[in-house]
């Protein structure tokens, strides 16, 4: 059975974590996939919108540790090479992905499971749901680019509270912090993450990349570099075709209807 399943339909990717024995841990195949499948929706001009799930009772349960070398094994540089190369560039392909993508969190979501929620631009996650900065317990520092999203997502006291204590976080308490942008009952998850990725799928997508790499980078930027960034994208975004659809409409007093072009 695919450790990783996928499918796209109606301009949605879905991408579906499959190891549901392992409470879907994170092999270095599955990540090196999903990698390649964001990749791959980022170019693909009939990928609107990607949602990412999992099969089973937990979202994905952290790195699948079996198989990494022993500590006297490795030499100076080993771990930051792999974190470099890993996790934090598997964190990055959410972010740089030029679709929107959803997190569907079906159940625990912990250590760089959390990160992958965190790292969509939309999260909805089932009432059984829980999200767990589970590093401080195995006596590790947060990898992953736990420590640069969450004090952007929540500020920096409430990240140290997660990170210091690892303490599990309900799906209602994750979307009170901001964490979560919707929290529906276990059986309504897939519906509405279907409903979600097949309105974005029907927007107009060149306009909705922008506006992520926006957000994403303002958090970063001075308020020159924003604003400037701001009109480059709206120059850049009046030449595609759905934006002179979206003119059109209004003057026209009619629906839009986005290609995604």
């Amino acid at each position: 059975m695919p450790e990783v399943l996928h499918a796209t339909e109606n301009g949605v990717t879905l991408i579906t974590l499959n190891r549901p024995e392992a409470m879907n841990a994170l092999t270095w195949d599955q990540r090196e996939h999903i990698i390649g499948l964001l990749a791959e929706a980022s170019a693909d001009p009939a990928v609107r919108a990607v949602v990412i799930t999992a099969t089973g009772k937990g979202f994905c349960a952290g790195a699948d540790l079996r198989g990494a070398p022993a500590t006297g094994d490795r030499v100076a540089g080993d771990v930051a090479r792999t974190i470099r190369r890993g996790a934090q560039r598997f964190i990055a392909s959410i972010l740089d992905c030029e679709k929107p993508v959803i997190a569907a969190v079906n159940g625990t979501a912990a250590g760089i499971g959390a990160h992958l929620a965190f790292a969509c631009d939309l999260v909805i996650a089932a009432e059984s749901a829980r999200f767990i900065e589970v590093f401080v317990r195995r006596g590790l520092v947060p990898d992953g680019g736990g420590a640069y999203l969450l004090p952007r997502l929540i500020g920096p006291q409430r990240t140290k509270e997660l990170m210091f204590f690892g303490d599990a976080l309900s799906a209602a308490d994750a979307e009170r912090l901001g964490l979560v942008n919707r929290v529906v009952p276990d059986a309504d998850l897939a519906k509405t993450a279907a409903e979600w990725a097949e309105r974005l799928a029907q927007g107009p997508t060149r306009a909705l990349t922008l506006t992520k790499q926006l957000v994403n980078a303002s958090l970063d930027s001075d308020r020159a570099t924003a604003f400037a960034a701001e009109a480059t994208a709206q120059e850049i975004n009046m030449t595609t075709a759905d934006a002179n659809e979206g003119v059109a409409s209004f003057v026209e007093r009619r629906t839009p209807k986005y290609r995604g072009l």
